[in-house]
């Protein structure tokens, strides 16, 4: 038996909350008839505007903070995905009647990030009560223990608000350093030989912390052959990166003298048993024979390498996968698993920042892979990483932090 059918835009009209819908770039989208009714506009003077040329601070009050405050508000739930509930706001509103002519307001904002399939925020529900009236009630005459019970809870609401603003601004600081640390270490491929590689690093967009991914790519001059390798450590700031340093530095002097990618993963692995910080790294390392053209790879928990051939045939290498560095309690060895390759192919290695998507199996964003490679194969290794990043990265910007590195075979 199905049930009815239900109108979620008239649901949204009825609703009897104040609510809006923005797009992340704070623009109307749409308002239900409790938000038009509560901000004393009407649709058309809302639809398709930028939020705060309809709602701007008061010009007349040197210490307004509205704007501010739920700008930043609007814009981490945009980066992050996360709901957030804002504390009490006064946010005066120009009279409509009366150009020039500002009422005092007070606020209780929530805003909630809307999805897309891919898991990209799409929207932004924009949800406002207005408790003018509650905070004038308590504020009048007789009311003087209310009315300094409210002041006070003012107060520390401005208060803590500073106290956010502060640890934002010291997690930006510490997210500033961890970059320049991880392009110390992460510099740009020295040359191939003949061969074309480019390399890409993305942090996410918006996030207070950066994460532990890493690349590598060493020539093997003994006998012709090059390693690429890329992971990804657990964690985040600092630590994360120092951590990425140390794997990349041992991964990177174990395939100058392992036999394989296996065996490279495997001296990795019992070094990140030593490690702090680097148990469940993920790691995949793939060795290219340019006489053989053959492909020998190995891979620590870590999504596949994709191989794309001249006709467009996409395969992923995912024939000899194992646990992440550290998660087995008894060392073992690790499977190798080998590909030919035509010349003229396309080799991608990446970290899941690229691919993952909230609520979504990885599958799809694979398949989103597959396509936009199959599409720009034929483009030089820098164009094609940057084609790669325009077709997967959402509007909003990456929610995870972004490896990439794209070798034409």
């Amino acid at each position: 038996m199905s049930g009815p059918v239900i109108d979620y835009r008239a649901v949204f009209q009825a609703l009897p909350g104040a609510a809006a819908l923005l797009s992340p770039e704070l623009v109307f989208a749409d308002a239900n008839e409790a938000y038009l009714l509560l901000s004393g506009h009407d649709r058309a003077q809302l639809l398709g505007r930028f939020l705060f040329d309809v709602f701007p601070d008061n010009p007349h009050d040197p210490g307004a903070t509205g704007v501010r405050n739920l700008s930043a508000s609007l814009r981490r739930v945009a980066a992050s995905g996360e709901r957030d509930t804002m504390a009490l706001q006064r946010y005066d509103v120009e009279d409509p009647e009366r150009p020039g002519r500002w009422r005092e307001r007070y606020w209780s904002p929530v805003n909630v990030p809307v999805l897309g399939p891919d898991g990209e925020v799409v929207l932004l529900l924009h949800r406002v009560e207005e408790v003018t009236e509650l905070i004038r009630a308590r504020s009048a005459p007789g009311g003087d223990r209310n009315r300094v019970l409210e002041a006070e809870l003012y107060t520390r609401a401005r208060e803590l608000q500073g106290v956010n603003e502060r640890l934002r601004r010291a997690h930006a600081r510490e997210r500033e350093v961890a970059l320049h640390l991880q392009e110390a270490m992460l510099p740009a491929p020295h040359p191939l030989g003949h061969h074309r590689a480019a390399v890409r690093y993305r942090p996410a967009a918006g996030a207070l912390n950066v994460c532990g991914d890493w690349y590598d790519l060493v020539d093997l001059p003994d006998d012709g052959r090059t390693a690429v390798a890329v992971g990804d450590v657990v964690g985040h700031g600092l630590r994360a990166a120092g951590v990425m340093g140390q794997l990349r530095s041992a991964l990177s002097a174990a395939s100058r003298v392992a036999a394989g990618p296996a065996r490279a993963l495997e001296v990795l692995d019992r070094y990140a048993r030593s490690v702090d910080g680097a148990e469940n790294t993920t790691a995949v390392s793939v060795f290219i024979d340019w006489a053989d053209r053959t492909l020998a790879y190995s891979s620590a928990g870590h999504p596949p390498p994709a191989l794309c051939g001249p006709d467009g045939a996409v395969s992923f290498l995912e024939l000899a996968t194992d646990p992440p560095l550290g998660a087995r309690p008894e060392y073992a060895g690790r499977p190798q698993s080998r590909t030919a390759f035509a010349e003229g192919s396309v080799l991608v290695l990446y970290t899941d920042g690229l691919v993952e998507r909230r609520r979504e199996d990885i599958d799809a964003g694979l398949d989103r892979l597959a396509r936009s490679l199959v599409r720009h194969r034929r483009a030089a290794p820098g164009p094609l990483a940057d084609a790669l990043l325009a077709d997967l990265v959402p509007p909003a910007g990456l929610t995870d932090d972004t490896a990439l590195v794209v070798l034409r075979l």
